[in-house]
């Protein structure tokens, strides 16, 4: 079932910091990273200054698993926590994550379309894409999906995260379907068949990793030659290690995060108080400067002003002539058999 909320006007601001005064800290687990130190200049150091709140960060890699672990235990130690929409929607479906009252996000009328979940209010927009270390390739570059398959044209290992969901998409992609019929060919036997049949083709000379971290990290250590990777990830690396890495804007999924409550939470209210001031313009509005993804409200998109930075985002007219929107309902409803399935082909 695809859980996202049309954007509607619903309901009307109260002050976040009376509701919020009782509370010492806040736990949010994020993704860790050049991700999490854009979350905490522009969202956690200025609420601790203008609460008083103190923000425990904790680090997971998106596992449900560890989620619904502390919901079924009754152990709850995550106040809110930011999520890839398929698991946002996977977690409500399964019933361990609080369902938004939206009448209680001051903004909630500013969200743009496909930023509103059942479950969960959303943060930003990113995509997975292709990168490549210019140094690999002193001749011809890759530019496109197809690349990435070509072993012959532009050898190399080739980095992927460690599960199905974009990669089936690359797949398909790279075997020449276009953008828009992707879910229309996965969502049939033969397109499945035709993914593997695709990925069979780089099995051998693929690398996995597991963290957003790692992506970048084997690209500079000369792991690989070119990998799938978190859009800010790389663009962080180039912009703030020199690393000499391009992105392929081809292809690339496009996705939002949201932030999530685990359901049974004792600190209901200190989460939606979170959950506001960061959905607040002029905080969010701010993490594009630290990360190249972008915001999810009219007005926090209004303020990014720097064409430079602009043009890093995958929101970027240049960047978006052929790109694939993650199909939430599919993945809720597919992913754990095109998991098993995945991790079967892995292991053979």
């Amino acid at each position: 079932m695809n859980r996202i909320i049309k954007s509607t006007a619903l309901a009307a601001a109260v002050g976040f910091i009376a509701t919020a005064a009782y509370a010492e800290s806040i736990t949010v687990t994020s993704f860790g990273g050049a991700y999490s130190n854009s979350q905490r200049e522009a969202y956690w150091k200025p609420y601790t200054a203008d609460t008083g709140i103190t923000v425990i960060e904790d680090e997971y890699n998106g596992e449900l698993s560890k989620l619904k672990a502390q919901v079924e235990s009754g152990n709850i130690t995550w106040d809110v926590v930011d999520m890839e929409s398929g698991p946002v929607t996977q977690g409500c479906d399964e019933g361990v994550l609080e369902i938004i009252d939206w009448s209680r996000i001051h903004n909630a009328a500013d969200f743009i379309e496909g930023s509103k979940f059942e479950c969960g209010v959303g943060t930003i927009t990113w995509a997975t894409i292709i990168a490549y270390n210019s140094n690999a390739f002193p001749g011809e570059k890759p530019s496109t999906m197809a690349d990435f398959f070509d072993l012959k044209k532009f050898p190399g290992k080739r980095g992927y995260n460690k599960k199905p969901t974009v990669m089936l998409e690359f797949a398909l992609i790279g075997d020449g379907v276009p953008a828009s019929k992707v879910f229309e060919v996965l969502s049939t036997p033969e397109g499945v068949n035709r993914a593997f049949a695709k990925l069979d083709t780089i099995k051998d000379n693929l690398v996995w990793w597991e963290s957003g971290a790692q992506a970048p990290q084997l690209l500079a250590d000369g792991e690989v030659t070119m990998t799938a990777a978190w859009n800010g990830r790389i663009q962080a690396a180039i912009d703030n290690e020199k690393q000499p890495f391009t992105i392929i804007w081809d292809g690339q999924v496009m996705d939002f995060d949201g932030w999530a409550i685990p359901k049974g939470s004792k600190n209901i209210d200190a989460a939606y108080d979170y959950i506001n001031y960061v959905s607040e313009a002029k905080h969010m509005g701010e993490q594009h400067k630290y990360v190249s993804y972008g915001p999810v409200t009219n007005a926090a998109g209004a303020m990014i002003t720097d064409p430079a930075l602009a043009a890093k985002l995958p929101s970027a007219p240049q960047n978006m002539n052929n790109w694939v929107p993650h199909n939430t309902a599919f993945w809720a409803d597919n992913f754990d058999e095109l998991n098993e399935r995945f991790l079967a082909w892995i292991g053979k």
